[in-house]
């Protein structure tokens, strides 16, 4: 379904967006095994701790947690098991050199469904300071405030 551009949100990495600043964001397939693609659907899965490495050219998913459905029996996946993330080769080269240089880090942000194939949005993020975070919640705070004060 290359003329499809629906997408559907399954899961989403909330934790990276407070504890990393974002610069890039890229989209990503992934190699997946029948039974995970099915615990995916089924919302069975975690970005919590993942984050992504490069490694010989390729671009590796770690610590993404994909529960096996009961229904798996034998076929059941190893829930932690590194993931293959489907790049161009030009991104991947961009990639290399931005983590390289800048000692940046790639954390999975979103698993998303594009037509029929399951995609991870891939961020190319900076740790934040404590007192960066602090300020998140300021501003957080303040605009729920300013929001209950305009709702009176």
């Amino acid at each position: 379904m290359p003329g499809s551009s629906t997408r559907k949100l399954l899961i989403d990495n909330r934790k990276a967006r407070f504890e990393y600043e974002i610069l890039e964001t890229y989209s990503a397939g992934l190699a997946l095994l029948g039974s995970e693609v099915k615990a995916i659907r089924a919302g069975r899965a975690n970005l919590t701790d993942a984050f992504a490495r490069i490694q010989a050219g390729e671009v590796l998913l770690y610590n993404m947690h994909i529960s096996p459905l009961q229904t798996a029996g034998a076929f059941a996946h190893d829930p932690l098991r590194t993931r293959k993330l489907l790049l161009k080769r030009r991104e991947i080269n961009k990639l290399t050199g931005r983590v390289e240089e800048k000692g940046l880090t790639l954390v999975p942000l979103k698993l998303y469904l594009e037509g029929s194939w399951i995609k991870l949005d891939l961020g190319l993020a900076r740790g934040k300071k404590l007192y960066d975070k602090r300020e998140d919640v300021k501003k957080r705070e303040a605009k729920r405030d300013m929001e209950r004060a305009l709702r009176r």
